[in-house]
């Protein structure tokens, strides 16, 4: 949906030229000749971008028209403009909340390109505004483990540098949670963490939301679009999942954060950054590298400041904590009051292995607080309730008999990777062209697995 942008301006020509000039870049655009048109246009349009002129015939004036708006519509970045501007009425326009002040006759690039950084704040904005909307308890990370005590350190340590960190651990332990608290003890605070799951975006999209892309690039791009990387200028970028992004792409995340530089999707320009990368993933990165599913130059890149978080399984300690904040947040949310759980009843949610980790047992609370009346929870309650959906999940871990999948592909990998060495008379490069692969990556995957080029057998 393209950004809609309002013109308040008592010129008939003034407006007419804003107009052709903002709708050419495919802007929804609607224009008034005074300020009370202004605040009764803003209820029916809710517009993004405010274009605001300062002497306006009869009146009121644009600063107390300004003045309004910020008071009744607080929302929308507004933009000033005039002729007859002095110093005085500039300091005014700020302080009164103006995003910008532009001096007439204004030139299209001038115009375009405050606009296009207006909506790109107020991107940002709506953005975060959702975020916060996720996660209510963002600004807490709860549990006194040893586990979680060690990331709260790790947390304090990075937080104050512009240092890249990756986060690992498994679906539903609070990556996000993390990647905030990190922005929001960084010197990078006062502006909106931007966040992007690489997962949930389709494969030929991905591109466009990381770095954006200009009016006509592809089927669909009606006007311009900012990426990501230009909304978390001068912020952070948080990418969730980005084990999950194809080749191509993470070759272009590499040349951003090897260059400092993002170009727009059917662009020709580049344009700097100053962008504070947070990855997260729940996968091997070092087995996707060996596998060739990841750059291992990009997985050096964001592995800067590594951070792993352990599943709630193996810090069952904070629990009890959990349990007591997450129930506070559903009561909030379903508004009633927080569910009481009974010590066997705790005792009751430790034998569950909780494979869906803190989501899980989020989820397990919510449905509680809904279903279960005023009086404190009980241990048939939580029976019910897990048993009707959480105790199907995978167990936590395979059968002490049972080889892992990870180990039993490694198994496999290393037979092969043995009979090739064989073959080539202990030849990597030979073995390595039997394999279809190249040398330096079958010397990544030796070395993992522990193989020697000498002997065909496992040397750890």
């Amino acid at each position: 949906m393209s950004a809609r942008i309002l013109i308040v301006d008592d010129e008939k020509n003034m407006r007419r030229m804003l107009r052709a000039i903002l709708e050419e870049e495919s802007y929804d655009v609607h224009d008034v000749e005074g300020g009370k048109d202004a605040l009764a246009t803003c209820i029916e349009v809710e517009p993004d971008v405010i274009l605001l002129d300062l002497v306006m015939e009869p009146g009121p004036d644009g600063l107390a028209v300004l003045e309004q708006l910020r008071t009744q519509h607080p929302d929308p970045a507004v933009i000033m403009m005039s002729g007859k501007a002095t110093l005085d009425d500039a300091v005014k326009a700020t302080k009164l909340g103006a995003f910008q002040f532009l001096e007439k006759p204004l030139t299209p690039e001038r115009l375009l390109t405050a606009v296009g950084a207006a909506v790109a704040l107020m991107q940002a904005r709506a953005e975060n505004r959702a975020l916060r909307a996720e996660l209510p308890d963002s600004g807490e990370i709860v549990g006194n483990s040893a586990a979680m005590q060690q990331v709260r350190s790790l947390i304090a340590q990075v937080a104050p540098t512009p240092s890249r960190v990756l986060i690992s651990g498994e679906s539903g332990t609070g990556k996000e949670l993390i990647a905030r608290a990190i922005h929001q003890q960084s010197p990078r605070a006062q502006r909106p963490m931007v966040s992007l799951n690489c997962a949930a975006v389709p494969r030929d999209l991905l591109e466009s939301e990381m770095f954006g892309h200009e009016r006509g690039a592809f089927t669909g791009a009606v006007s311009r679009r900012h990426g990501r990387f230009e909304l978390a200028d001068k912020s952070t970028l948080f990418l969730d999942e980005v084990g999950d992004m194809h080749l191509e792409a993470q070759a272009k995340l590499l040349r951003v954060l090897e260059e400092g530089t993002v170009e727009r999707v059917g662009g020709e320009r580049t344009k700097r950054v100053d962008v504070r990368v947070i990855a997260a993933t729940n996968k091997d990165l070092e087995r996707e590298v060996a596998q060739d599913r990841f750059r291992e130059d990009l997985f050096y890149r964001l592995n800067v400041f590594p951070i792993q978080v352990r599943p709630l399984r193996d810090r069952m300690d904070d629990l009890p904590d959990l349990i007591r904040h997450l129930a506070t947040l559903a009561g909030a949310r379903c508004t009633r009051a927080p569910r009481e759980f009974p010590p066997d009843v705790v005792e009751r949610m430790t034998a569950h292995s909780w494979p869906g980790n803190v989501r899980e047992l989020a989820n397990v609370i919510e449905r509680l607080t809904i279903i279960g009346g005023d009086g404190p929870v009980t241990v048939a309650s939580v029976d019910k309730v897990i048993s009707s959906g959480a105790r199907r999940a995978r167990p936590a871990r395979p059968a002490a008999d049972a080889p892992g999948l990870a180990a039993a592909l490694d198994a496999y990998e290393s037979e092969l990777i043995q009979q090739a060495l064989e073959q080539a008379n202990g030849n990597v490069a030979e073995a390595a062209r039997k394999l279809e692969t190249d040398r330096a990556n079958l010397y990544r995957r030796m070395r993992r697995l522990g193989l020697s080029r000498n002997d065909t057998g496992v040397s750890k």
